[in-house]
């Protein structure tokens, strides 16, 4: 069988350093081809070279069996490949046939004499039209009508699979494409990638999630520090020799919480009554009641858009309450600076590392002190101790496990899975007596998540308190002790985490109330 794609000694450089290393793979065609590595390994920027948005340093890439040299994603597009990117480029205020059609709209033909020429003005009804044939064709659930900034996230999702199917693609590249997804628009997505298999596209997927690979997956390929180091049919393996084989060890997949969170009744954190508005008159939170306890997690779930971004930047002092109260050892700390918020010892992890964790313009050591320039370790009588910095910062770096490829770079040579442990390790070692994780996972290999979930443990076992707040639902269930659902900006339910199921939970985050045979949706404690 000829593969549909193929690469041959396909090498990256940035200057010295080697990203992707001779990467020699095929692809059939018809297949799902999972491409899994740790952060750093190169997938993305393979990915980015078969989608033109990188241009290899040496070797080919061939599409059924020809050389084609590709510069920009308009040449990958015309050579039928398509990527859908975890972060998506849609356009909230239009509909769903207007962001499909976006670039490649259809105008009303004007008729002079004999002649039709092509006009200025849209048409609409044409485009409506095209788009239904496209969503009629594979299956999907949407409305050429709706306004985007109305539909659910996984409706987007399959916007953005549509407009590259528009655009007639044979090859679809996904990365991480079940970030932000309920747990059963996950399985409309995998449902709808079953069924573009059926219709003859070749679909190469980037993920960290193995369960997913396993499922839909028929090749699993692993990439290792630039090299490809192996390539199986996934009926063959299994996920936990798939771990060992990205990390190099044995992953140990399961979570060791038996500490019972609810002997301790001495409440750290609390928050009363915490409303905002995103707009005048508009509220984007009303009344949120919740309680941390010392050596206890409480997980925040719900669908990305729910509120909880607005949530945590309340309680980090990005965003003002309008009304409410919000406790820290029974100090009222609301609307409370960050600066002072962290010095009232509260480490934070942000959900956007780069826009509210990182400075990416700045090196490595600068940003392992950011908010904490002045402790006394890094700056005395008016000048900061470099030497003392640099000692910490490569101390976090061999700690972390932080992959770089200078040491005297800037996080913006890192891989996003290296930047957000930059992050983990500076909020981590200032051993924080409440902790504020919004997304601590995204974007992180599997090896790398197992040592996080691990230093989450390790502050709860020393009576912290942590606010995990997550879109992984399998991170939310294995770590929390209780679990806040949030739905349009309101608190839908708090469940204990090991009375619950991961279909209430999603449920909940779909907004519908679930009776439990005892009555109780809503646990106090």
């Amino acid at each position: 069988m000829m593969s549909k794609i193929e690469t041959v000694n396909l090498v990256k450089k940035f200057g010295e350093f080697i990203a992707n290393d001779h990467i020699s793979m095929k692809i059939q065609e018809g297949e799902i081809t999972a491409i899994v590595g740790e952060n750093g390994a190169g997938k993305t920027t393979l990915m980015n070279m078969l989608y033109g948005l990188l241009e290899p340093t040496s070797g080919k890439i061939l599409i059924d069996g020809k050389e084609v040299v590709l510069k920009s994603p308009v040449d990958a597009i015309a050579h039928g490949i398509g990527m859908v990117h975890q972060h998506f480029k849609l356009v909230p205020s239009l509909t769903v046939y207007e962001n499909i059609m976006l670039g490649t709209e259809i105008t009303k033909s004007i008729k002079i004499g004999d002649k039709k020429l092509k006009g200025f003005f849209i048409n609409e009804k044409k485009e409506k039209e095209e788009v239904q044939k496209v969503i009629d064709f594979y299956k999907f659930d949407l409305d050429p009508d709706d306004v985007v900034k109305n539909i659910s996230i996984g409706a987007k999702q399959r916007i953005e699979i549509l407009k590259m199917l528009y655009r007639n693609v044979d090859i679809l590249i996904f990365d991480e494409p079940t970030a932000v997804l309920t747990p059963q628009e996950v399985d409309e997505l995998l449902e709808s990638f079953r069924e573009l298999k059926k219709q003859g596209k070749t679909i190469i997927l980037i993920t960290h999630k193995l369960r997913e690979v396993m499922e839909i997956s028929d090749q699993v390929i692993i990439i290792k520090q630039g090299k490809l180091i192996n390539t199986m049919r996934t009926k063959d393996t299994n996920a936990q020799d798939i771990a060992t084989s990205m990390v190099g060890r044995e992953v140990v997949a399961s979570i060791n919480t038996d500490k019972d969170a609810s002997k301790n009744s001495r409440v750290i954190y609390e928050l009363k009554d915490i409303s905002t508005e995103s707009s005048p008159g508009v509220k984007c939170l009303k009344k949120i009641n919740l309680t941390i306890k010392a050596g206890e997690i409480l997980g925040i779930a719900g669908v990305e858009g729910n509120g909880q971004s607005e949530l945590v930047k309340v309680i980090t002092g990005l965003m003002e309450s309008t009304e409410g109260a919000i406790l820290l050892n029974g100090l009222d700390i609301t609307n409370t600076w960050p600066k002072e918020i962290r010095a009232c010892g509260i480490g934070i992890i942000p959900e956007d590392r780069y826009a509210q964790g990182l400075c990416v313009d700045m090196s490595l050591d600068d940003n392992f002190i950011a908010g904490q320039y002045k402790d006394k370790d890094y700056f005395n009588r008016g000048f900061l101790n470099f030497k003392e910095i640099e000692k910490k910062s490569s101390e976090l770096i061999n700690k972390y496990d932080i992959r770089i490829s200078q040491r005297k770079s800037n996080v913006s040579s890192l891989s996003g899975g290296n930047a957000q442990k930059i992050i983990i390790a500076r909020e981590f070692e200032s051993n924080p007596s409440l902790l504020i994780a919004s997304q601590p996972t995204r974007g992180v290999d599997i090896g790398s998540i197992e040592f996080i979930h691990g230093k989450i443990l390790e502050l709860r076992a020393k009576d912290k308190g942590i606010l995990l707040i997550s879109s992984e639902l399998t991170e939310i269930m294995n770590l929390s002790d209780r679990i806040a659902v949030m739905y349009k900006g309101e608190i839908i339910g708090i469940v204990n985490a090991k009375d619950t199921s991961m279909s209430e939970l999603g449920l909940l985050m779909a907004g519908i109330r679930v009776n439990r045979p005892e009555g109780v949706v809503e646990v106090d404690g």
